[in-house]
């Protein structure tokens, strides 16, 4: 037998224990968000370092101002890309509890009536479930042969869940220590239950807040209705001139930056099988929207969009009151892809939304700052090896995907670390995490452990 055959038969000897490790890092309630779990996100952050130090990878629990991170090291000295592997040990809130079959930190596996297993509790996919394919890899691998076949850093923090406010100081204040040649990050998914994926590209943030504000105070609709300006009016024409008939996006300069992606590749997806009609049928939707010359697969990977998240002003109680409102709010979000820049987006934003408001009246903004879209280029020999590793694994070709929403921690680790990150995760659409009865196919389980041994194994050859 090969040296990872021998790994891949350890993996499915230990599956019990696996499974054992997983569901007690499960059982720690490690709600970031919550401060009355702090003590929990700490015994979580202890039980992964010494879980670590006890494999072979010697590894810390680091402190921060707020939930600390997790590194570890395993230095081979073999030749082969120096790789960071990157998850999180927090998870979501639990409620609402009554719609939980079960208690959500109680782990249990349950089998369909098709056959399948799954893993329900809370955090098993998201992303605890996740991290330890990874984890549970090197521990084969190390029992098997003695060390790593790359040289391995591991980081895990326990603020992801809450929009991870202690990450960049971190990384900035150990910036020498976390930059590799690579990052893995499992916190991604797959194609479908028989299809591996690794996500390629995925969509950046920028979102804006205005508030229109019109007269000195709200105003009786029949004393100045049709002479007074009405800020419910300003931003409904502010949204409606956002896209043309066609849903193209309006904005001056918008699509600069957006790229068409290679032939091979939307051949690719063309080959994925996707359907509309079963995608917005599961929403309860018929009609695809958006810019009328791409199919979905694009709408939602590879196209920039314009979004209204929320939209309100005047009296909104019960029954009907007849008022002319001083002030109207809207939210706004633009994903974007390619090269385009969310400074240039946010002042063309900006300077169409005041070229639709009246001189006697005005605008306010409450932004955010935006990040890019990252993308892999298609040529890395990384990506190539992770393909055929996976594509070894579950007997298919891995789909390379674009994900339609942002992962921070991959933009950070492009620009402050300067690491190109290959995102290969195991979790499916029907997980429900962050919500209740959130599941792990054990299949995702099993097979993401061997394929992250089949990874390692492919990164250290040439």
């Amino acid at each position: 037998m090969s040296t990872i055959d021998k790994v891949l038969a350890r993996i499915d000897t230990d599956l019990d224990n696996s499974l054992a490790r997983l569901f007690e890092l499960v059982k720690i309630k490690s709600i970031s968000t919550d401060p009355a779990f702090n003590k929990d996100c700490r015994a979580a952050a202890e039980w992964l370092a010494k879980e670590l130090t006890g494999i072979g990878i010697e590894a810390s629990v680091r402190e921060t101002d707020g939930h600390p991170m997790v590194v570890g090291h395993r230095k081979t000295g073999k030749a082969g890309p120096h790789v960071l592997f990157y998850g999180h040990y927090d998870v979501q809130p639990v409620d609402p509890l009554d719609l939980w079959d079960t208690d959500p930190f109680e782990p249990r596996i349950v089998t369909r009536p098709d056959g399948t297993k799954i893993i329900v509790a809370r955090g098993s996919a998201d992303d605890k479930g996740q991290l330890m394919t990874f984890v549970e890899a090197a521990r084969a691998y190390l029992a098997e042969t003695g060390d790593l076949p790359v040289d391995v850093t591991v980081l895990f923090e326990g603020e992801e869940e809450s929009g991870s406010p202690s990450l960049h100081p971190f990384l900035t204040a150990n910036k020498d220590e976390l930059t590799c040649d690579l990052a893995l990050v499992c916190d991604t998914g797959m194609w479908d239950a028989d299809t591996p994926a690794i996500s390629v590209m995925l969509r950046g943030l920028l979102g804006d807040e205005i508030i229109v504000r019109a007269a000195s105070r709200d105003l009786h609709s029949g004393s100045y209705g049709g002479a007074a300006q009405n800020p419910n009016h300003i931003v409904a024409s502010i949204i409606a001139g956002l896209h043309d008939e066609n849903g193209h996006i309006t904005l001056p300069g918008f699509y600069d930056g957006v790229i068409e992606m290679p032939e091979e590749v939307t051949k690719m997806w063309d080959e994925l099988g996707f359907s509309s009609e079963e995608f917005l049928g599961e929403i309860g939707l018929k009609y695809p929207r958006g810019e009328r010359d791409r199919q979905p697969l694009e709408h939602i990977w590879t196209r920039p969009t314009a979004e209204v998240n929320g939209m309100w002003g005047g009296y909104q109680g019960p029954g009907s009151k007849t008022v002319i409102p001083a002030e109207a709010h809207a939210k706004f979000t633009f994903r974007l892809v390619g090269d385009q820049d969310p400074d240039k987006i946010r002042e063309a934003f900006r300077a169409y939304v005041r070229s639709k408001v009246p001189a006697d009246c005005s605008v306010e903004f409450l932004g955010k700052e935006g990040s890019r879209a990252l993308r892999l280029d298609f040529d890395m020999p990384a990506l190539e090896k992770g393909r055929k590793a996976l594509s070894d694994e579950w007997g298919k070709p891995a789909a390379l995907i674009g994900m339609g929403g942002s992962i921070p921690i991959v933009g950070d680790f492009k620009r402050m670390l300067g690491m190109d990150s290959l995102l290969i995760g195991f979790g499916l659409d029907d997980d429900q995490i962050h919500s209740p009865n959130e599941k792990y196919n054990q299949k995702s389980f099993h097979k993401g452990i061997r394929s992250w041994a089949r990874v390692l194994d492919a990164l250290a050859n040439d």
